[in-house]
């Protein structure tokens, strides 16, 4: 179902999903063509994607080309230098620290024990995603991790009411790696957009220069396959 979304989102809820690209301009026609999405002019080179008018997702230039081509989760903080302090106390790193993004909010990446790299976003002037819930918008997070007891420990300790709380209703799942991928793939997350028909999408992901990486399979929140945009970066699509 689409939820539209006004205020800020609770502390560790999932709030905003962008890509380090090296070529907006053909992220712009991969993903508009995908999933319907249209652009606005954000900060600096990076564009809001929209679906029917409500911010979806960020695409931005990858500054430097040794940084990776990825998609990158963001959790909802009211204090990203406070949350910062606590992933370090619970044995994460801070890779990023919180910077202010353009009157927008202030952004920073982190890595959990096993290097899983993530953002947090502190809202000011964009609150995260307009929609989500439907197809052509974010849809869930999934975290594949080496060990999946360790990962809802540091995450609960840091998450606990938007993941364990009586009123959670979480967009963010973990698995171990080798469910999906080779065991040698370091643990990661896995941004998720809803689609009607994975089998269609994933016609449209070959046809733009995309490739399959794994499935379709059923998982316990849908039926999801694993693909990359025409400039690598992996992403998901769910059907439910």
């Amino acid at each position: 179902m689409a939820e539209n979304r006004a205020s800020v989102y609770a502390e560790g809820v999932p709030c905003w999903v962008d890509a380090q690209l090296p070529d907006v301009d053909a992220g712009k026609r991969f993903y508009g063509e995908l999933f319907g999405w249209d652009f606005e002019e954000a900060y600096g080179s990076a564009v809001w994607a929209r679906l029917d008018g409500a911010r979806v997702a960020g695409l931005a230039h990858k500054a430097d080309g040794r940084m990776p081509t990825v998609w990158t989760v963001y959790f909802a903080t009211p204090d990203a230098e406070a949350m910062a302090r606590r992933i370090q106390r619970a044995g994460g790193q801070v890779v990023t620290a919180p910077l202010p993004v353009d009157g927008a909010g202030a952004a920073a990446l982190a890595a959990d024990p096993e290097g899983a790299v993530f953002g947090l976003w502190q809202a000011a002037g964009h609150p995260g995603f307009g929609v989500r819930h439907r197809p052509g918008a974010f849809a869930w997070a999934q975290l594949y991790a080496r060990d999946t007891e360790a990962a809802n420990t540091f995450y609960g300790h840091l998450f606990h009411e938007a993941l364990f709380g009586p009123q959670a209703e979480p967009d963010f799942g973990r698995a171990p790696v080798g469910d999906v991928f080779p065991e040698v793939m370091p643990p990661h997350f896995l941004v998720h957009f809803g689609v009607r028909d994975c089998e269609a999408a994933l016609g449209a992901v070959s046809r733009l220069g995309g490739r399959v990486q794994a499935g379709p399979f059923t998982a316990s929140y849908g039926i999801v396959a694993v693909v990359t945009d025409n400039q690598g970066a992996s992403f998901a699509l769910l059907q439910r």
